[in-house]
């Protein structure tokens, strides 16, 4: 039986995600819910620098952490591709 995962988001996070257009923050909404049913999706990658993965969403990336034992995908940061790892 699949089990899903919560979904936090830190207000930065939601900050950024509401400055993005319409468009691509329909894409990374979607993204981001499907990340509850699948926290390392294929073509996601784990950063060296950080418990931390992004997955990538055009020009965008996604940076979250997975926690396991209690079930929770935390979405720490949503930016440009240039922007994102600064």
């Amino acid at each position: 039986m699949p089990t899903s995962y919560e979904i936090n988001i830190k207000r930065s996070a939601e900050k950024e995600i509401k400055s993005l257009s319409t468009k691509i923050r329909q894409r990374v909404i979607h993204a981001i819910l499907n990340l509850a049913e699948n926290p390392r999706p294929r073509g996601c990658e784990k950063l060296s620098q950080r418990e931390a993965y992004r997955i990538r969403v055009g020009r965008y990336r996604i940076v979250y952490s997975v926690f396991d034992r209690i079930l929770v995908v935390e979405i720490v940061r949503v930016a440009h591709r240039k922007e994102v790892y600064r």
